[in-house]
């Protein structure tokens, strides 16, 4: 499995955005440095080299940064890292978050890179669109679903929904009053802002149409496991 590197000039902040993306994916490896590795603000490229190492399972590696020289020291340590590695320009917070859920559903290196790097384009307003075209061929599979957890379709609600869908052949939108988002996106997803006890209606097309509307059904009965 990909295993992911956060990259801060802030110890604090590395280690959150580990942890957020963590609960959303707890089976990834995803290790945080930051700090200039003597309490204070900057980067430390040993630092840096060892956390690849430590979340590099022989899969390879996405390394995200947030600012400035964090990318040279990135560079620099995947450069000397002996496996594969990937160094993603990414939007920090929501970069980890999408690649850290495309690892959790077993994508190879560069589809969890391309996740991470497109993070910061999506949104339920730009998913509308593409989402309603890609379902408009084929035959189309409908439901409505409550949202019977308490926090409606936030961040962990989000990541199930999204990998319960990750390895299906099929196109899957959930529509929230005007707006609709590509189910297969965290962020779209919580972009609805849908909370809980709201009722969605979920759009799905192609080869495993049924079988997404089912599993999202499913996950709405089990309470999104809350």
């Amino acid at each position: 499995m990909i295993g992911l590197v956060v990259v801060s000039h802030s110890r604090q902040l590395a280690a959150g955005v580990a942890e957020l993306a963590g609960q959303m994916a707890p089976r990834v490896a995803i290790v945080p440095s930051g700090g200039d590795g003597a309490g204070g603000l900057g980067t430390d490229y040993v630092a840096v080299g060892e956390a690849i190492a430590q979340a590099d399972s022989g899969s390879g590696v996405v390394v995200l940064f947030d600012l400035g020289s964090a990318k040279m020291v990135a560079d620099m340590a995947a450069e000397e890292a002996e496996g594969s590695v990937v160094v993603v320009d990414a939007p920090l917070v929501e970069g980890a978050v999408a690649a850290a859920v495309r690892a959790q559903g077993g994508a190879g290196l560069a589809e969890v890179a391309a996740a991470a790097s497109s993070a910061g384009t999506v949104s339920s307003v730009s998913a509308s669109a593409a989402s309603m075209a890609s379902v408009a061929d084929g035959e189309v599979v409908r439901a409505d679903v409550e949202l019977t957890n308490s926090v409606g379709l936030h961040a962990r609600p989000a990541a199930l929904v999204v990998r319960a869908l990750d390895s299906l052949d099929a196109s899957v939108a959930v529509r929230f009053g005007a707006d609709s988002a590509d189910a297969k996106s965290v962020l779209a997803l919580m972009g609805l802002g849908a909370p809980g006890g709201a009722r969605v209606e979920v759009v799905a097309s192609g080869v495993d149409a049924a079988e997404a509307v089912r599993r999202v059904e499913e996950l709405a009965a089990r309470r999104f496991d809350e």
